[in-house]
């Protein structure tokens, strides 16, 4: 066996009953937030999101911002809206997006954060 692979795995199968049986109803809160973490997974939507958490953008103003078409810009906020990541509004014959709400904003902030110290 690989000597790596033998300092990151248990060398025998065993497991803590209690644990177990708790986190395993425990982790079903998580269901739904892969959904979230695959749009987040986007560097065009992340440099949206971003953008959104600073303030409201019309659609135009997001394409320029990714240097991308109108419509192009218009699926990926439409993804974040489906999925709750972000909401809009009509203004006549514009359409303005924000946040849905500050956890989305927090969201960024902490792994912009995690990044950072990651790096150094």
């Amino acid at each position: 066996m690989d000597r790596a692979k033998q300092q990151d795995t248990c060398e025998t199968f065993c497991f803590n009953e209690e644990k177990v049986n708790r986190l395993r109803g425990e982790v079903k809160i998580t269901e739904g937030l892969a959904e979230i973490f695959k749009a987040l997974a986007d560097d065009t939507r992340i440099k949206i999101i971003y953008a959104l958490s600073q303030e409201e953008l019309c659609v135009c103003d997001v394409a320029a911002i990714i240097g991308s078409t109108v419509p192009v810009a218009s699926h990926h906020l439409r993804l974040l809206k489906n999925i709750g990541l972000a909401k809009h509004r009509k203004q006549g014959k514009m359409v303005f997006y924000t946040l849905d709400d500050e956890c989305v904003k927090t969201i960024i902030e902490a792994s912009l954060l995690h990044h950072k110290h990651h790096d150094q």
